[in-house]
């Protein structure tokens, strides 16, 4: 299997998934944008030692220090969710690996991401060099990144039982924050909060998942 056979892979994959969150998409599925960014961000690149069959496959898997690269579906539907045009400014919380912001990257004028593991921040920095547009910062994403928000976008890959309050104060009017709320080993729901232009929240839930907890706070 060549790369671009197993990139392909993952995204029918992907695609199989999608239907489960129709009803928080619209009815509709993976949007063109997303997918070439998906396509042009190599995953196995970001997770060195597993073979191309385990690299995309969806499902989650280990990175060290306790933390994991998401799954591919996942990392899809969060990044739809967040709606992106090119001009948009994205906030991630929890960069990982770095695979997640390479893909916003690719959609988005600035991502400015946040991670709390020193080992895997310098390791995304690294990672993430070929993206210009990316700056990865080493502290608690709890809160945010109050020096260059508001943002239009806001992602946390990792679970927490409530919205941290800096996150929505660095949410722009119109802005959306998508991210998984609930406990460890307890259930956890895959939320999509959106902020009208009066400065309204509206929450929307998706569906269950499963995350790492958000450390920090």
């Amino acid at each position: 299997m060549t790369p671009r056979e197993a990139i392909e892979a993952m995204l029918a994959v992907i695609d199989a998934e999608m239907p489960y969150a129709a009803a928080a998409l619209g009815g509709r599925g993976l949007s063109a944008r997303v997918r070439e960014a998906i396509r042009a961000t190599p995953r196995h690149a970001f997770i060195p030692g597993f073979e191309l069959a385990v690299a995309y496959g969806n499902y989650p898997l280990p990175i060290g220090f306790g933390a994991t690269i998401s799954q591919p579906f996942i990392v899809a539907l969060m990044t739809e969710l967040l709606a992106l045009e090119p001009h948009h400014r994205v906030l991630e919380v929890g960069t990982g690996s770095g695979w997640q912001a390479a893909v916003l990257a690719q959609l988005a004028s600035q991502v400015c991401t946040v991670e709390i593991v020193p080992e895997l921040a310098a390791q995304a920095r690294t990672r993430l060099r070929a993206w210009p547009n990316v700056e990865v910062r080493l502290g608690d994403g709890r809160e945010g990144w109050p020096e260059r928000a508001p943002f239009d976008g806001i992602l946390v890959a990792a679970a927490t039982p409530a919205v941290p309050p800096a996150l929505l104060e660095q949410l722009a009017p119109g802005g959306r924050l998508v991210l998984p709320l609930g406990r460890a080993h307890a259930h956890q729901e895959l939320v999509l909060v959106q902020r009208d232009a009066a400065g309204e929240l509206r929450i929307t839930p998706v569906l269950a998942v499963a995350f790492v907890p958000l450390t920090g706070g």
